[in-house]
């Protein structure tokens, strides 16, 4: 079911009208509005390989960022196990040496609205548009025990994400 999300996550950012119609179908005018953004600012977007690689990987312009795509039907995702601590170390070791910075994209599922919550970790050093977003998007929490967990309801929605995007984008389009 995973590589399902990942593939509607990449038809989202890639512009897909018949996608971008049918989540907008359960969705509010507001959140309507991100989605019309991948309209007119469709990103490029790869799928990885491998099970410790990233899921996808989105390019437009000088813009691109490497997203970990996560869904469960659960309100909070722990972390923990050792194969997806590993992968969250590496991720941030990937991340640091390219000087990009990573997303992590939770679908919740069975949720009306806009499903879709994205975080980051943040990372020093970032330039541009990478450093603005790394801010502006919640970090992953890290709990007292040293794991990290994707709480739905703290991350920022798709929607929101990609109006931010639209706006960056359009300004520099000018």
């Amino acid at each position: 079911m995973g590589t399902d999300y990942e593939r509607e996550l990449k038809r989202l950012l890639g512009g897909d009208m018949e996608t971008l119609r049918r989540l907008m179908r359960t969705c509010d005018a507001f959140q309507c509005q991100g989605y019309q953004m991948m309209e007119t600012y469709p990103f490029m977007v790869v799928r990885g390989a491998g099970s410790f690689g990233v899921d996808l990987v989105a390019l437009r312009g000088e813009l691109s960022f490497p997203i970990e795509v996560k869904s469960s039907i659960h309100e909070k995702l722990y972390l923990s196990k050792p194969k997806l601590k590993e992968q969250l170390e590496q991720f941030i070791i990937e991340c640091k040496r390219a000087n990009t910075f990573p997303i992590y994209a939770y679908r919740m599922k069975k949720v009306t609205g806009d499903p879709w919550r994205v975080f980051t970790i943040r990372i020093e050093g970032l330039r541009y548009f990478s450093r603005l977003l790394n801010e502006r998007i919640p970090p992953i929490r890290e709990t007292s025990g040293g794991n990290h967990v994707l709480e739905w309801e703290e991350g920022m929605p798709l929607s929101v994400f990609l109006q931010e995007l639209g706006r960056m984008l359009s300004q520099t389009v000018r």
